[in-house]
């Protein structure tokens, strides 16, 4: 790095350029850090022919002409001779003025004036061996980059001024190829089709449009040229990450508990960076002011936290930034991992198992904690704060929680122990312990239904491997029958494929077969279940609660067959009960419902016939009434609907 800033400032010094130099490098690696931090100081401090250096900075984000660059320069050039200005800011440790501020100096200059009243200098002004320009994001600028740098080879070539270009030529030659690549593809094709050359076979199509595109729009070849012209010298800009990342914690340093924290953790914080394979400190920037919110929260409501949890935190910040912010995967590769005992699950079972559909994660797991042992890995709360920049405190204290609980794994149960933690991290003398502690809980149906399956498939591997001695049968036997105990108190599960998936996978050694028939059954039964309670809770509200059976209804039975789980007679008590005007609007919900969702009225054709037959047989011999006219209109929309099922049911 100094070879690099001595290199730098020997350009700075020589007599006569006319040349730009350029240093490129990846977005986010702290190239304008090391401009400020260790080249602009050094470069005022110098003096040339006897006068001190003046150095102008400018970034290009968002320059939407070649004006808007002149009035930076103006700005600069003219704030920098008033001297009241000047010490203001000497005083204040300003090193550049804000651009709110800047607005209103700019129309003092305009006129000749300077804030405190006197002319501008125009010998100082129109000085050039005194200043050193530097350009900054030149990829991220508006304008054509071609006209930007033919804008600054004007300052270089004719008034002999020291330039200094930042940018990333990667991004730089993407931002080339890809602007206006729409317009670009247009007149590709219109040109191979004049020349008959859009339907030949001599080459795929996307080959031949990609070609002409660059033989007719190649303004990579027009940047290489004025680059050739323009810049004497390109660096490769290499930081020293372990020095920028000390530099990015100093801004902590008012906060006494944080900096002592992070500085006893910095190597902690490198490797993490460095193991994210980018160069993008402005990312962990961003993750390391998250972990402030995250360190305060954590300390101020559970102020006995164990170090190596807040360790384990801090390292998951950083890396979920990584993940989400350098768009290495989409933001909802973690949503439906809902907290650390299903994270573990999914890593046990891909190591136990070898199973490559979770890979992700596994590899995850692998990269940022390498050796680095803990139990907790996964915070929920911080992963939801990252994605959607929530900090739900809810699922905060629920993780905090289940952190104090979690923390001496020897105190889960056996079952859980298996689902969360590899193994072979179980001592041989606890492992008879934990397995028997597992049987007893299968035995006594004291488990999920789907954490049974998934033990069975662990007791399968452990009997493979000679870990355990059992009689084949009498396992299966007793695992069926501690399902068949678990399902009176278990819960449905609605994703048994993902969640088993995650578990293992399949061998020809491992007989699953009766154990999945019969886990499938019993969670047929399950939502049978489930639906059947919650159509009682939403029909229930019909007459004396519409508002809320309406709000119920829209929200959860529109992909639900609600009325296969509903009593007829139920309903239709309910139903007749209800005013004119609520029946009305049930029977429009209704037909809505069936023209938008075919599929699900299918299901409920038998209860939906019964319905009708009980609404025909009680209007057949009533005196005509408007509740009557209503009501036959209904057993109207359930015919129309059983006519979409039938027609459903043909395809």
């Amino acid at each position: 790095m100094d070879d690099l800033v001595e290199s730098i400032l020997d350009y700075i010094r020589s007599d006569y350029t006319d040349y730009a130099i350029m240093i490129n490098g990846e977005w986010g690696s702290g190239k304008t850090y090391f401009w400020n931090n260790k080249i602009r100081n050094k470069i005022e401090s110098m003096q040339v022919n006897d006068r001190k250096l003046t150095t102008i900075y400018m970034s290009l984000y968002g320059i939407s002409n070649l004006e808007e660059i002149s009035k930076k320069i103006f700005i600069e050039t003219t704030q920098l001779m008033d001297k009241n200005l000047k010490k203001f800011m000497d005083s204040n440790g300003q090193t550049t003025i804000p651009e709110y501020a800047k607005t209103g100096l700019d129309m003092a200059n305009f006129f000749g004036v300077t804030q405190n009243g006197d002319k501008i200098d125009y010998g100082n002004f129109f000085s050039t061996d005194d200043k050193v320009l530097c350009f900054d994001d030149l990829e991220r600028a508006n304008v054509d980059v071609i006209d930007i740098l033919g804008y600054i080879n004007n300052f270089v070539e004719h008034d002999h001024i020291k330039t200094i270009i930042i940018c990333n030529e990667k991004e730089l030659s993407t931002k080339l190829k890809s602007n206006n690549i729409e317009m670009k593809t247009f007149i590709a094709t219109y040109l191979l089709d004049k020349e008959s050359k859009l339907l030949t076979t001599d080459k795929p199509m996307v080959e031949k449009i990609k070609d002409t595109i660059e033989d007719v729009f190649d303004k990579a070849n027009d940047y290489e040229r004025i680059k050739e012209k323009l810049i004497g010298e390109t660096f490769e800009y290499q930081p020293e990450f372990a020095y920028i990342i000390n530099g990015i914690l100093m801004r902590y340093e008012k906060y006494p508990d944080l900096i002592r924290f992070l500085k006893s953790n910095t190597e902690l914080i490198t490797s993490t960076f460095e193991k994210s394979g980018t160069r993008n400190l402005r990312i962990l920037k961003h993750a390391l002011a998250d972990f402030k919110k995250i360190f305060d929260m954590v300390t101020a409501s559970y102020p006995n936290t164990n170090n190596r949890v807040l360790q384990t935190m801090l390292i998951f910040t950083i890396a979920i930034s990584f993940e989400i912010k350098a768009g290495k995967i989409t933001k909802d590769k973690f949503v439906n991992v809902k907290d650390n005992e299903e994270y573990k699950s999914i890593v046990v079972s891909s190591r136990v198992f070898m199973d490559n559909r979770q890979f992700y994660i596994k590899e995850f797991d692998n990269n940022y904690y390498y050796n680095f042992k803990a139990e907790y890995r996964f915070f929920k709360f911080i992963e939801m704060f990252v994605r959607t920049r929530i900090f739900d405190m809810k699922i905060f204290k629920r993780d905090m929680e289940d952190i104090i609980n979690t923390i001496d794994t020897s105190n889960l149960p056996g079952y859980k122990r298996l689902l969360t933690e590899e193994y072979w991290k179980i001592s041989d003398d606890e492992f008879p312990k934990v397995i028997n502690d597992v049987l007893d809980t299968v035995k006594n149906g004291k488990m999920q239904l789907i954490d049974i399956v998934k033990m069975y498939a662990y007791f399968m591997y452990f009997l493979n491997k000679d870990l355990i001695i059992y009689d084949e049968e009498t396992l299966k036997s007793t695992f069926i029958n501690g399902m068949n105990i678990a399902s009176i108190t278990s819960d449905y599960c609605e994703n048994p494929e993902e969640e088993l998936n995650a578990i293992y996978v399949e061998d020809n050694s491992f007989d699953m077969k009766d154990v999945l028939e019969r886990f499938n059954e019993l969670n047929v039964q399950l939502k049978d279940k489930m639906y059947r309670a919650k159509a009682e809770e939403i029909f229930k509200n019909i007459p004396m609660k519409m508002e809320l059976f309406y709000d119920r209804f829209d929200k959860e039975c529109m992909d639900v067959p609600i009325f296969k789980y509903s009593d007829p007679y139920s309903i239709f008590q309910r139903l007749s009960c209800a005013s004119n005007e609520d029946i009305v609007i049930i029977k429009e919900k209704l037909v809505s419902r069936a023209n938008k969702n075919k599929a699900v009225i299918v299901e409920e054709q038998e209860n939906m016939h019964k319905l009708k037959q009980i609404i025909d047989d009680y209007v057949s011999d009533k005196p005509i009434t408007i509740k009557i006219v209503v009501l036959q209109e209904f057993s109207k929309a359930i015919d129309f609907i059983l006519d979409i099922a039938k027609k459903e049911d043909d395809v």
